[in-house]
């Protein structure tokens, strides 16, 4: 008797031995549960040219195509990455919307003995209980914003904090920013010569993916701190909610000298000295508000290494008027 695998809309009512995204690798990279591996049954190319296909043919070729390249891809996982797994595995699997690339994979996978789940309606589902989670979630905490002009040490008060046992919700960490124009996370990398990186931000959906499993983290009947910022870190924008809530926040404000402050920032950003045509670069963007001619004035004390001198004019002409803005 053929077995049938089961369905679910409830995303966390049950512990999957693992969540299985089946899409291509390029809808996974926009967004996917948190936690999912990608095993696509059709990677990009394949993706493309069946929908061509369908599209120019007939629905027909393109499904006899899309059977086969997705034979060959599950043969390949099962070769791969499930042939150590034990008879009581126990997956999750979707796709796009819970049609036919999630079911080609559990109806094989629950053919050999394992009990699969699949997502009904896919990420779709998933998609719509983000959304809806987001817009009623953050309504739930009592929060405290800390506040402060720009290399106040917000950040690390902040992680301290969370190292106490505190309630933190680090928003910076979750965009991969840090909030300001200058703020894109770096790494080094190691070559025959060190060289810096600007790591990218997670896209729109999946910053509000990590947002919201780092809120179900929390316990809303404990106060929640976050870092003053704005609706928008780098290109990502806070959900509405948790933006009205945080203005209706409580804060408590830090409050350092500038000379502090800058010797602070030169710690916390020391790839900004050691990579000036990548800071030349990020300063580009000022021109249009504060003209060639301040932008020649930051250019040279890049080039004679004034450091304090750079990020103490930095603070002074932008990053405090629009502070106090």
């Amino acid at each position: 008797m053929m077995r049938s695998p089961n369905y679910t809309q409830q995303l966390w009512t049950i512990t999957y031995s693992e969540i299985i995204d089946v899409r291509s690798p390029s809808e996974y990279a926009e967004d996917h549960l948190p936690g999912a591996i990608n095993l696509p049954v059709l990677d990009d190319t394949e993706r493309a040219k069946v929908g061509t296909i369908y599209k120019q043919v007939s629905p027909f070729e393109a499904r006899k195509l899309g059977a086969s390249l997705v034979a060959q891809n599950v043969a390949r996982h099962l070769s791969n990455h499930f042939a150590a797994q034990a008879k009581d595995y126990h997956p999750l699997v979707y796709c796009w919307r819970g049609g036919q690339r999630s079911n080609s994979m559990a109806l094989v996978l629950n053919q050999i003995g394992w009990q699969v789940t699949v997502l009904q309606g896919g990420y779709k589902t998933y998609r719509s209980y983000v959304r809806q989670q987001l817009d009623q979630l953050p309504a739930e905490f009592s929060y405290k914003i800390l506040s402060g002009l720009t290399g106040s040490g917000k950040t690390h008060i902040l992680r301290q904090l969370a190292k106490r046992d505190v309630q933190v919700l680090d928003l910076e960490s979750i965009a991969n920013h840090r909030g300001s124009l200058l703020g894109q996370e770096w790494e080094m990398v190691r070559g025959g010569e060190d060289s810096a990186i600007i790591t990218p931000q997670p896209s729109q959906k999946y910053f509000e993916s990590l947002l919201l499993k780092t809120l179900q983290s929390f316990d809303t009947s404990k106060v929640l701190w976050v870092e003053a910022e704005s609706n928008k870190i780098g290109q990502l924008h806070l959900p509405p909610s948790l933006w009205e809530n945080m203005k209706q926040a409580g804060c408590v404000e830090v409050q350092l000298s500038q000379a502090a402050r800058v010797e602070w920032l030169l710690q916390e950003y020391p790839h900004l000295a050691t990579h000036p045509e990548l800071l030349k670069d990020k300063l580009e963007y000022l021109k249009s508000r504060y003209g060639r001619k301040k932008i020649d004035e930051w250019y040279r004390l890049i080039d004679l290494k004034q450091g304090q001198a750079l990020v103490g004019d930095l603070l002074e002409n932008h990053y405090d008027p629009a502070y106090r803005r």
